[in-house]
């Protein structure tokens, strides 16, 4: 459930009420049209958060990238490598027991950090020029 269809399942019962209203069809259509207002307002702000929530965490991958400390600028590509040599040893089958499911979903968790982190920081890069 994403946070747009939270944000919907809290209006509806709003919209059903109106629905029920024993009004004039143009004013339950202005009441309606309020409620949309309002429900638009919310999904803005969410969106809004979301977009300083990201901008945050691209701040935090370029400042470490560019971080004149070896430890602080390498440990991302030192987390991945490890998990890309965890990745081979399990397929090929190197270990007693496979790996277990939690460590495929924090391998794509971290993949995918990694990758809107690499590309945050070049983008970052070109818009700084």
């Amino acid at each position: 459930m994403g946070i747009t269809d939270l944000i919907a399942g809290i209006f509806k019962p709003a919209a059903t009420l109106i629905d029920e209203l024993h009004t004039s069809g143009e004013e339950r259509l202005q009441a309606k049209g309020h409620l949309l207002d309002v429900q638009a307002a919310a999904m803005q702000r969410v969106f809004d958060y979301e977009k300083e929530m990201i901008t945050g965490q691209q701040a935090i991958v370029t400042a470490e990238a560019n971080s004149s400390n070896w430890f602080a600028a390498s440990w991302r590509p030192i987390t991945m490598l490890t998990f890309l040599a965890l990745v081979v040893s399990d397929t090929f089958g190197l270990f007693a027991t496979p790996l277990r499911d939690e460590a495929w979903s924090l391998l794509q968790i971290g993949l995918g950090g990694y990758v809107v982190g690499r590309s945050g920081e070049k983008i970052a890069k070109v818009l700084k020029q």
